[in-house]
């Protein structure tokens, strides 16, 4: 695997080594060696799928707090996402930076999403597949969100957003009670 650091502070693109023939290809998806080499998280506890019927749908911005804020590894096992994250921990170089990148079944790019920060995507095709898995177990109590039309973010979608969910319209922007 290759582990490219992002412009915010502990979060990386991860590409596979595929290894292709006349079948097709393989590659390791995850290595608990490889990622514990990189000083990255190595236990995951759960595994969620999201399928998006339209491009242009956002699902995001998402967080958890402590004592369950959780770390993800985010690709797209079909079609197309514009993966976004946003650095929420004060203590950070790069606090309220984000950053995006497309992830796609074609260029298999994972998102290495660390602890503290918040994380959304947009899908870029019909049917759109996510899988990413969590280093914490869902705590409803423990869940919070960004908009992602906020403007200090800076998010920039590739597409129109076409939905959001009831929830995901309705978190607070920065300065009013969103961090």
């Amino acid at each position: 695997m290759q582990f490219d650091p992002t412009p915010l502070d502990g979060a990386f693109l991860i590409g596979l080594d595929r290894r292709s023939d006349d079948r097709g290809s393989f590659a390791r998806a995850f290595c608990a060696e490889e990622f514990g080499a990189q000083g990255l998280e190595t236990r995951f506890v759960q595994a969620n799928l999201s399928t998006n019927a339209r491009a242009g749908i956002v699902r995001g911005m998402h967080f958890q707090t402590p004592p369950h804020a959780e770390v993800k590894l985010v690709r797209c096992v079909h079609g197309a996402i514009y993966d976004a994250i946003v650095d929420m921990r004060p203590e950070s170089p790069s606090y309220l930076q984000s950053f995006g990148a497309e992830l796609s079944q074609d260029n298999g790019l994972m998102m290495y999403v660390p602890r503290g920060f918040a994380h959304g995507y947009q899908s870029l095709t019909d049917g759109a597949t996510a899988h990413y898995m969590v280093s914490a177990f869902y705590a409803p109590g423990a869940e919070g969100g960004l908009r992602h039309d906020d403007p200090a973010l800076g998010i920039a979608w590739p597409l129109p957003v076409t939905d959001l969910s009831d929830k995901d319209r309705t978190w607070p922007l920065i300065g009013q009670g969103a961090s």
